[in-house]
């Protein structure tokens, strides 16, 4: 299937060997139109396999006219919002790329410039990097972002919620004029719109967005809590007999450090990541709770994109976000690749109005279930009821949570279904 996207043989004799067989909808749609050389603007959601999507091309590219290995520059940018899909990004190019010679290096804060200067000066062809931190080399004149010729930008409407434009555009500025750019984003709401107009040039349009943001693999969960009780609640859950690793999000730093902590007092061994821990810990974390070392991982929304963590069978809301996009992001992390998950999330009164927003962007009802026997008597009243769950009368067959339909043409002949050319500029785009 992947060679009939246009990749090469080589490429495609690397992607068995990892193990891919059959390409996912933003993979089948992007690789052909981006190996093309145009600009893209792409929406899809995390954990729909973007990576490969860009770097494929990216890498194909640069295949057909390899540089030397003395000194070369950078020819690929990858810019991403957080230290760990940076980690990430990095980790999965590199795969692509192991028997092709190219070199990919990651740049990001937390951890010392000295390994990454290095890297640098043996010569990259792609760099993966966060905006700040790729800012810190450009003003030390230790990177050279002149080659570049495929600028990428992922998850950008997450590094615009963080206050990256104006980074972006300093880095925009280093680039040439000259190049590809890929944009993509799980949501293309104004602002992406404008931050499309200002970097990219008449980009083709790709959407593998659903009509309603949740997957339809996730049950969704509420208990009704006193803000007091949300503790013993969540130690219930994550004691009951088979309940597996699982992932609690936090509204802030010190809530994550407060409830980790209480966690262990109550003998369940749990990791933490938010933004004030150094990068060190943060991998730490990580990379015990993949490893199964630690069951619970307790986050901040830093964890709520792009960490791909396998098989994850529960995700808990401990706080619900304030922004009800983000719940979407969160319980992405569970319900992944076709498997099943479950999203929990402990309500109190105070949140109802969250909550009422959250029901109206996800397709499947949000559950109310009785508390967990061991805290039920105490877990407080119930707050006021949310919104009934509209369930929509579908067709014989017919499942909640579809992608919409394509309406693409072929890209050069490559692809199966390649994205349609309509340029960026053509029309006004919905921000479903």
């Amino acid at each position: 299937m992947f060679l009939r996207l246009g990749l090469s043989p080589a490429t495609c004799a690397s992607l068995a060997r990892l193990g891919y067989e059959t390409p996912t909808p933003i993979q089948l749609d992007a690789i052909p139109v981006a190996l093309t050389g145009v600009d893209l603007l792409a929406r899809a959601q995390t954990g729909t396999g973007k990576t490969a999507a860009f770097g494929l091309p990216m890498i194909e590219r640069f295949l057909k006219r390899k540089a030397g290995a003395a000194g070369r520059t950078p020819r690929g940018l990858v810019l991403v919002p957080t230290r760990e899909l940076a980690a990430q990004v990095h980790q999965a190019l590199s795969a692509y790329a192991a028997t092709t010679g190219l070199r990919v290096a990651a740049i990001f804060g937390g951890v010392g410039m000295g390994g990454q200067v290095q890297a640098l000066r043996h010569g990259v062809d792609i760099v993966v990097a966060t905006p700040g931190r790729l800012l810190d080399h450009l003003q030390r004149r230790t990177v050279d972002l002149s080659g570049i010729e495929v600028l990428t930008l992922d998850e950008a409407d997450r590094m615009l919620d963080m206050g990256f434009l104006p980074a972006l555009r300093r880095v925009a500025a280093a680039v040439p004029r000259r190049r590809q750019t890929m944009l993509f984003s799980a949501t293309l709401g104004e602002d992406v719109t404008r931050l499309a107009r200002e970097f990219t040039h008449e980009p083709v349009r790709v959407d593998v967005s659903v009509t309603q943001v949740d997957a339809p693999t996730v049950t969704h969960q509420v208990h009704d809590v006193a803000v007091d009780r949300k503790r013993d609640v969540l130690a219930r859950i994550l004691t009951q007999p088979g309940a597996g690793q699982a992932l609690v999000f936090c509204r802030t730093k010190r809530g994550a450090n407060r409830v980790g902590e209480e966690l262990g007092r109550r003998g369940v061994h749990a990791g933490i990541i938010h933004g004030n821990k150094s990068q060190g810990a943060r991998s730490r974390a990580l990379d015990d709770f993949k490893a199964g070392r630690v069951r619970v991982l307790v986050a901040t929304d830093i964890a709520a994109r792009g960490l791909d963590i396998a098989h994850l069978p529960l995700v808990v809301n401990f706080d619900l976000p304030l922004v009800a996009e983000d719940y979407v992001h969160r319980v992405g992390r569970t319900g992944r690749a076709g498997l099943t998950g479950r999203a929990v999330s402990l309500v109190t009164t105070a949140e109802a109005g969250l909550l009422r927003q959250i029901q109206r962007i996800v397709s499947a009802p949000l559950e109310r279930v009785a508390v967990p026997d061991a805290v039920a008597a105490e877990a407080g009243r119930a707050i006021d009821p949310a919104p009934a769950p509209v369930r929509k009368n579908l067709p014989s067959g017919h499942t909640p949570a579809h992608r919409t339909p394509h309406r693409h043409q072929p890209a050069g002949g490559r692809g199966p279904r390649a994205a349609s050319r309509r340029p960026f500029g053509s029309g006004r785009l919905s921000a479903r």
